[in-house]
């Protein structure tokens, strides 16, 4: 591979359209970002079967948005036509005023912070649910899985990390929560910093409240943390479910807990297992990725692989690389036949596909596992939660 000008930055080989994928490959963000790679390594293989011809220009942010403002300027000026990205809203926003100002295409894999499709950006499209979205669809589902399994939980906490996505996810909660008003009471909303050691002191708070369900938005390594410090402290809620974040469905959260990481649930957007792309996507992961399971890294690399279909969808019906016939086919994408969950790929006036869906996937032997809706569930979901104590 030659290098494209700095460090984390390589180029494919013999595409049409170059694509600009920036990915937190390293850092705080490396798990997620690793996964996304993965979608992103594929894509051009399963592409080419359909026609579509992509050259990838891969890029670790390095979770970093102030590296991910610099090498987006430096990707284009080394003439990539298109950038997709990049997880993290913070970063995604600082890459989106990079697009704006070079007239060059972003389209959005990961990352849910409303103001994204809210800034009358141009040159940009998100084919991701805002937090709003999420969490709507998120307290939902809730409902249905206690409908599924005819408990009757009578408190929750939520608990967000103080990012820039969490916060958008606590005011989507403060908003939405008292409208779509779940059959329980929400007793306390409590912030906490992702890089801290531990999270002894929240979970302490928390089991203070002696909440039945405890509603996260985390991460993967600190969805870890906070599982351990409740097992230390004998905490057992009826549940720990994401009303719609990453980290709890992560490989990296399987492997820190073993047996501690099954029965959480996180209400999310996921892979049709029933859709002929992702069993193509699947195919092609399982030949590229042999020591990785496409079951854990769907989400990510589902979501990056579609992104990368958009933009090369786009290119085949506009002809051209350049900005604005480009980015207006872009926003003109009506992609019937994908990957995700959900109706056609379209794009209203502020960029955003409104038609992405959600559902329940609860971790089972270590293995996220679709349990609602039940036109796409391989399993039904369990609730409450087997206690700590013998899990094998």
């Amino acid at each position: 591979a030659a290098l494209l000008g700095a460090p984390g930055i390589v180029r494919a080989q013999g595409a049409a359209l170059k694509i600009g994928v920036l990915l937190p490959r390293s850092g705080f963000f490396a798990q997620a970002g690793q996964s996304m790679h993965r979608g992103a390594v594929v894509a051009p293989r399963v592409l080419a079967d359909m026609g579509l011809r992509v050259e990838l220009v891969h890029i670790d942010t390095e979770s970093n948005a102030d590296i991910a403002r610099t090498q987006a300027e430096r990707a284009i000026n080394e003439g990539v036509q298109c950038l997709v990205g990049a997880f993290d809203s913070g970063h995604t926003l600082a890459i989106a005023q990079v697009a704006e100002q070079r007239q060059v295409p972003l389209v959005v894999n990961i990352a849910a912070a409303p103001p994204i499709t809210e800034q009358g950006l141009r040159y940009l499209v998100r084919n991701f649910q805002t937090g709003p979205q999420l969490v709507t669809n998120g307290l939902r589902l809730i409902g249905e899985t206690i409908q599924a399994t005819r408990v009757n939980p009578q408190t929750a906490v939520f608990l967000h990390a103080n990012d820039t996505f969490g916060q958008a996810q606590r005011n989507a909660m403060d908003a939405i929560f008292p409208r779509v008003a779940p059959p329980f009471r929400l007793l306390e909303s409590i912030a906490y910093d992702p890089r801290a050691q531990d999270l002894s002191v929240e979970v302490t708070r928390i089991r203070a409240l002696r909440p039945d369900l405890v509603l996260v938005v985390t991460r993967a390594s600190d969805a870890v943390k906070l599982v351990r410090d409740m097992v230390r402290q004998r905490f057992e809620p009826m549940g720990i479910v994401s009303p719609g974040s990453p980290g709890m469905y992560d490989e990296e959260f399987y492997q820190a807990l073993g047996p501690l990481a099954d029965f959480h649930i996180s209400n999310l957007p996921w892979a049709n297992p029933r859709s002929p792309m992702t069993q193509a996507l699947e195919r092609a992961f399982a030949a590229a990725h042999p020591n990785n399971r496409f079951a854990a890294d769907c989400f990510n690399a589902g979501f990056t692989f579609e992104a990368i279909l958009i933009a090369a969808d786009a290119f085949r019906r506009a002809g051209t690389g350049a900005g604005a016939p480009l980015m207006e086919a872009i926003r003109a994408t009506n992609i019937a036949e994908h990957v995700m969950i959900g109706g056609p790929i379209r794009f209203d006036e502020k960029g955003q596909n409104p038609n992405i869906g959600s559902a329940a996937v609860q971790n089972r032997n270590r293995t996220p596992t679709v349990v609602l809706p039940s036109d796409a569930a391989t399993s039904p979901p369990v609730l409450p939660m087997p206690g700590w104590q013998g899990r094998t």
